[in-house]
């Protein structure tokens, strides 16, 4: 017999969020600063992601993991300041690199977890920016409350949607394996109405698939977790996007219309 919860307020979302997070393998951010440096971004998520901020030229803006600058870079561009904020030494290398390429000398590198962000070293800016980065964070309620104290107008956090890694999921069940995905943005948007936080929820209309040189480079973007795989996996896996992939003779690329990156922007204004 399922039990009823009288007021769904009373559920203790943080932990719902932390258990679905439980064993899950913390990813070699370093290991793979390299590879997201080299590779150009395939997808429209950019477009979507700078269509939906609400930014002017005077802002402030702490970019939380901001990996190598694929947005703080752009970032840069449209507002006064932007602090780039992310646990890994490399990431942040790469992005000063990418920065001085770009002429960007309005960046500031904070090394620093995410778990461990505190309004009382970061002080305010005006827009908080959490692209693709809190997806793994265990104690959740206690960043957003951080967050949430910095920002003087606007946070813009996006997240994982219902229908990403598609292509990832089909391949570990043909290996036999179940997929523990992340939370999913119902429990988020949850944590935020008892925190008293009232947030906006929009799906991202992305229309790119995603687009690839070779079948090495589809094994090798990032999204599939090659440090847990054994030789075995590896090989099935270079078979399974052998099958999947198609092959365009006019771009010379292999692409798979399935392969669609899938993100909520979930936001709110202070």
């Amino acid at each position: 017999m399922k039990q009823c919860i009288e007021n769904p307020n009373d559920v203790n979302w943080p932990a719902y969020w932390a258990e679905r997070l439980e064993g899950k393998t913390n990813k070699d951010w370093d290991k793979a600063a390299q590879g997201f440096f080299k590779r150009t971004r395939k997808d429209d998520y950019n477009d979507a992601l700078f269509d939906m901020l609400i930014l002017s030229e005077n802002d402030t803006v702490l970019d939380v993991g901001c990996g190598e600058g694929s947005i703080t870079i752009p970032l840069s561009k449209k507002v006064k300041n932007v602090i780039g904020l992310d646990s890994s030494p490399k990431m942040l290398e790469y992005l000063e690199k990418r920065a001085h390429e770009n002429n960007a000398d309005n960046i500031e590198t904070i090394l620093k977890p995410i778990e461990e962000i505190k309004y009382e070293e970061i002080g305010n800016v005006d827009v908080v920016v959490c692209s693709r980065s809190l997806n793994g964070i265990i104690p959740i309620e206690d960043v957003l409350c951080e967050l949430d104290k910095i920002a003087n107008k606007y946070v813009f956090i996006t997240i994982f949607g219902p229908e990403n890694k598609k292509i990832e999921k089909d391949f570990e069940k043909e290996l036999g394996k179940k997929t523990e995905d992340f939370p999913d943005y119902n429990y988020f948007f949850n944590i935020l109405f008892n925190m008293g936080i009232y947030a906006n929820v929009q799906r991202f209309d992305l229309n790119n698939y995603r687009e690839y040189d070779s079948i090495a480079e589809a094994m090798d973007n990032g999204k599939f977790r090659l440090d847990l795989y054994n030789d075995k996996e590896k090989e099935l896996l270079k078979e399974y996007l052998e099958r999947i992939l198609t092959y365009d003779s006019k771009t010379e690329k292999y692409y798979n219309v399935k392969d669609k990156a899938d993100w909520i922007m979930v936001w709110w204004k202070k």
